[in-house]
C-alpha cells in the first residue's frame, strides 16, 4: 500500500494536481481489462473532449497569425495517440498503473496508456469542480505545461512531418498519383509489446517501417515514402 500511495504522490506532483478525491484517479488508472467494476472508459470519453478543447484553446491563444487549416492540423498531431504515449511515459503513468493493480496490470501498450492519459484530465476536472475549484483551468493548466513550448515553437507546417500520413496523402493527389496505400507485412512479440511492420506504397513507390503499433509503422513508413517523392509530376 506505501509502495502504491508513494507511486501515486509521484504522478500527482508531476501533473501538479493534488487529488482531493483519490477514488477519482484510481478510477482514472483503472483499464477495463483489470476491472472488476468502474473502469476509466467513462472518463476517458470526457478527456478526450477535454483534452481537444484544451489544444484548440491553446492554439487560438498563442498562434493568432495561423487560419483553421493549420490549427486544425497542428492540434491532430499533439492529440494523436503516440504524441500522448510519449507524454505518459513521462508522467509515468505505466509504473502508476502496475502499482494500482499489481496482481493484474493491464496493457502497457500505447493505446491504453494514452487512453489513461485522457481518463486523468477528466479526473483532474471533476476532482477540481468537486471542490470548488475550475475545472477547466486545472485541466489547461496539465495541457498548457505539456504543449505549450511546442506550439509557439512549431511553423504552419510544422505537421508536415509530424502527420507524414496526411501529407502523403496530400502529395499523391498534387501529383496525379494513385492514393497511399498501407499493407501489414508482419506481426511479432508478445501481446503487451507487439511489433508490426508495414509497407507503404503510392503506385510503384513504397517503402517499409516497423513500430510498436499499426499505426506508428504507417506513420514512419509515410514519412521515409515522403522523402522518394518527386517534388513535381
Amino acid at each position: 500500500m506505501a509502495r502504491r500511495d508513494d507511486d501515486l504522490g509521484r504522478l500527482e506532483a508531476r501533473l501538479g494536481h493534488r487529488f482531493s478525491d483519490r477514488t477519482l484517479l484510481q478510477e482514472a488508472l483503472t483499464h477495463v481489462s483489470a476491472s472488476t467494476g468502474r473502469d476509466n472508459q467513462r472518463l476517458e470519453f470526457l478527456g478526450d473532449s477535454l483534452l481537444n478543447f484544451a489544444v484548440a484553446f491553446l492554439l487560438h491563444r498563442e498562434r493568432p497569425d495561423w487560419q483553421e487549416g493549420p490549427m486544425s492540423k497542428f492540434r491532430g498531431v499533439l492529440v494523436r495517440t503516440d504524441s500522448l504515449h510519449e507524454w505518459a511515459l513521462d508522467l509515468g503513468l505505466d509504473r502508476a498503473l502496475t502499482a494500482a493493480h499489481p496482481r493484474k496490470a493491464p496493457p502497457m501498450g500505447p493505446k491504453p496508456l494514452a487512453d489513461a492519459l485522457e481518463a486523468l484530465l477528466a479526473a483532474i476536472f471533476l476532482d477540481a469542480q468537486a471542490s470548488g475549484r475550475d475545472g477547466t483551468a486545472a485541466v489547461l493548466a496539465s495541457v498548457e505545461a505539456r504543449f505549450l513550448a511546442p506550439i509557439r515553437a512549431a511553423q504552419p507546417d510544422a505537421w508536415a512531418r509530424l502527420d507524414p500520413k496526411t501529407t502523403l496523402q496530400e502529395a499523391a493527389a498534387r501529383l496525379g498519383r494513385p492514393a497511399p496505400a498501407y499493407t501489414l507485412v508482419a506481426q511479432s512479440g508478445p501481446a503487451h509489446a507487439p511489433r508490426f511492420t508495414v509497407r507503404a506504397a503510392v503506385g510503384d513507390l513504397h517503402a517499409e517501417a516497423t513500430g510498436p503499433s499499426r499505426k506508428r509503422a504507417e506513420s514512419d513508413a509515410a514519412r521515409q515514402l515522403l522523402d522518394l517523392m518527386p517534388e513535381s509530376t
